[in-house]
């Protein structure tokens, strides 16, 4: 039997596991370089127009690096490009966001309690503000703030907290997150895209025709180089937060975020100093720590009020959850699922160990259920990964209900929306 829901469940798997690898290769290569460049060093012995040189051993071998600060003399006969690590992470990035949160979107995109909102609407805003975040930033870039690199960060930094503010008042936050995340890793992309690799060609078109190339699209390509060099670690940290909700599920994840981002700063100037060959600034773990701590505060804040723990279930059900809700067997699952797995899935979990509903999924109410529908079948029906270990004791029977509850609702809707 054809199961839609379990093929798409195998795609997004595809998907992710394409984009960690890629995402490793682009990372990887992007320290590498950063470390090689700042720790180059100059020598007599080096050709003309060239910078520095560097000695390095790996791989039972040892390799002899000159890097030329505008370009060599002559175009070498072999030129390796470092690009198409950046396009595969960013467009297999994007086509895992689309399986998850666009057509996953009525659970795990727009939260209904922040914003009323269509789910067509939430895409619109979802891929709509990549593009706009990426020309605001382009603009400064270009702008005489080009100029001034530290206040173009700060900037930047404003901007990227602005968004995370932005996103917060509308998407989940699971979404959020990852949202911001997205639009870290699109300004990164977009910069290799846009601007890196094509002054790059300008100067190997230059080197080609005998004319000497202009310095000045090193530069360019440089300071945004240094860019995504600072933002690496926190996209790193937005991609994983969505497996825990204590980085998305506060009201304050957007703060969360932002403290990640002044991390990743204090992070990399530790090594980018180290690199450079000058003495390593351990006043910079010290102030990772301080935020690091400050985000464990920022994370507990549902402990300090009541109120974010009151269970509501007066939320109109959309034309997808209805027919979930109206499905045959819905009132068996009702009597399982709550009794299975509300134990942990709650807005105020009381299995021990368990302070926040994993994943902010919460399993209490119909509009719970319903809304969570898929991943109920995926996890407790067709597998048995939840409950973990059968803590609750699910029997076979409970399972096979959920399997035909969901079949039921499902035969109902319309082909793209069943598979979600």
């Amino acid at each position: 039997m054809l199961d839609i829901a379990i093929i798409w469940e195998w795609l997004a798997f595809a998907v992710r596991w394409l984009h960690v690898v890629t995402a490793i290769a682009w990372i990887g290569s992007s320290f590498y370089f950063i470390a090689l460049d700042l720790g180059l060093r100059k020598s007599p012995h080096l050709p003309p127009g060239a910078f520095g040189e560097e000695w390095q051993v790996h791989g039972g071998g040892f390799y002899h690096i000159q890097k030329y600060l505008v370009a060599p003399e002559n175009m070498p006969e072999h030129l390796t490009w470092f690009k198409w690590e950046s396009y595969a992470t960013w467009l297999s990035g994007a086509a895992l966001m689309m399986i998850v949160y666009w057509v996953g979107g009525e659970l795990y995109l727009i939260d209904p309690a922040k914003a009323d909102l269509a789910l067509w609407q939430g895409i619109v805003i979802s891929a709509a503000s990549l593009t706009i975040g990426w020309l605001i930033y382009d603009f400064l870039c270009k702008s005489k703030l080009g100029d001034s690199p530290t206040l173009l960060m700060v900037l930047l930094f404003i901007m990227l907290v602005a968004m995370g503010w932005g996103y917060d008042q509308v998407f989940t936050g699971r979404a959020t997150m990852l949202h911001l995340g997205a639009f870290t890793a699109t300004i990164m992309t977009a910069n290799v895209f846009l601007i890196i690799i094509p002054n790059q060609k300008i100067v190997v078109a230059d080197l080609k025709a005998g004319r000497t190339p202009d310095a000045k699209y090193g530069k360019i390509a440089k300071l945004r180089s240094m860019h995504n060099n600072y933002l690496t670690l926190p996209v790193v940290f937005l991609m994983l937060s969505n497996h825990y909700p204590l980085a998305f599920a506060s009201e304050y994840n957007w703060v969360i975020a932002a403290l990640v981002f002044l991390m990743g700063v204090s992070i990399r100037h530790y090594f980018n100093t180290k690199h450079a060959g000058g003495s390593a600034p351990m006043w910079t773990w010290l102030v990772t720590a301080i935020l690091f701590v400050a985000i464990i505060h920022l994370s507990m804040a549902p402990m300090w009020s009541a109120d974010s723990l009151e269970v509501s279930d007066s939320r109109t059900l959309n034309p997808t959850e209805q027919a979930f809700a109206s499905a045959k067997g819905f009132e068996d699952v009702m009597a399982i699922v709550p009794g299975r797995c509300s134990m942990c899935h709650s807005r105020e979990p009381f299995y021990e160990g368990i302070y926040w509903a994993p994943k902010g999924v919460v399993l209490e109410t119909e509009a719970d259920v319903v809304r969570a529908a898929r991943e109920i079948y995926l996890q407790a029906g067709v597998t048995n990964a939840m409950p973990p270990a059968n803590v609750s004791y699910m029997e076979p029977e409970e399972r096979r209900k959920i399997i035909e509850w969901y079949r039921n609702a499902r035969e109902k809707l319309p082909f793209g929306i069943a598979a979600r």
